[in-house]
């Protein structure tokens, strides 16, 4: 039987489940366009250059495979719009004509704004942002395709992102950096509201976990996360598991974002989100850490990985 697995995508999500899957025993290919090197201990990690778009492309190196993991992170939001179709659309393509199941790293961005702020496995999808709306209908193009009996596909959502790799992609560790040294830290919209934060390597593991079993394919899955914190909290925590001590956590003025949001494309997407931030923002995993066996990395090691800036 097969074990190659075709990961699409080297941001911090792509690379640990590159290494998990190499360290135990599986044939890993990782897909980027420039051909990024990930590096494994145990197994070797082949990594090949091409654009994941390529359909013709994905497909031939996809034969044989028994996973497909979409890892893309397309971090520029104003380009959505003109790089996901094509990338969901080749992805889609190339698990249809394998028979590999693809698995998906994905957001809550397609839940939209939730009264009490908790979101749980089953919830609809009713997002009216153009972001939100993009990725629910990656998901229901998938749903529609696995229900038809035309692919396998899974889900697994995540909240915002700590831990190694993360960068300046993170709430958190946008403002490490300086913060490490002792700096005020800056932040959007809210520093006091209740909000999750999923550790990169804990949304790995559940993404080769459900790729691994039947039973949980055609639907979505949360990653194991913690008790949410608030963003001041995080920055906290963070800064106290490598001694150092807490620095002053402020707000940018919501006035400052609104009239940068009129003429900085990207500040104007943030603004689209702005309800993640200003108010209870909660992934509850419990029901997918039950089903799947899996519990969230201890938040105190979720730190330490974090600090490594």
């Amino acid at each position: 039987m097969s074990d190659r697995h075709i990961v699409v995508g080297a941001g911090p999500v792509g690379t640990n489940v590159a290494r998990m899957l190499a360290d135990r025993g599986s044939e890993v290919v990782v897909v980027t366009r420039r051909g990024t090197t990930i590096e494994s201990s145990s197994r070797r990690i082949e990594s090949v250059a091409l654009d994941a778009s390529d359909d013709a492309a994905l497909s031939r190196l996809t034969e044989g495979a028994v996973a497909l993991y979409n890892c893309a992170n397309p971090s520029d939001y104003t380009t959505w719009e003109d790089v996901w179709p094509p990338i969901a659309r080749s992805l889609r393509l190339a698990a249809e004509r394998s028979g590999a199941v693809l698995a998906v790293v994905g957001c809550l961005y397609p839940y939209g704004p939730v009264s009490g702020g908790r979101m749980v496995e089953g919830m609809p999808d009713a997002a009216t942002d153009h972001k939100g709306v993009l990725r629910a209908r990656m998901w229901a193009d998938l749903k529609h395709a696995h229900d038809a009996g035309t692919l396998r596909a899974v889900e697994v959502r995540a909240s915002d992102y700590v831990g190694i790799g993360v960068g300046a992609n993170g709430h958190v560790t946008r403002v490490l950096p300086g913060a490490l040294q002792g700096k005020t830290a800056w932040v959007v919209d809210a520093k006091d509201q209740p909000h999750s934060f999923t550790d990169v390597l804990d949304e790995a593991r559940a993404l080769i976990a459900v790729a691994d079993r039947p039973e949980t394919w055609g639907r979505i899955w949360h990653a194991p996360t913690n008790a949410p914190r608030t963003l001041e909290q995080a920055i906290s925590d963070t800064l106290a598991s490598v001694g150092k001590p807490p620095v002053r956590v402020m707000t940018v003025p919501r006035v400052l974002t609104r009239g940068l949001g009129l003429v900085v494309p990207m500040v104007r997407e943030l603004n689209e989100l702005s309800y993640q931030r200003t108010s209870p923002y909660i992934l509850d995993s419990s029901f997918s850490e039950r089903e799947l066996g899996l519990t969230p990395s201890p938040w105190d090691e979720i730190c330490r990985r974090t600090a490594t800036v």
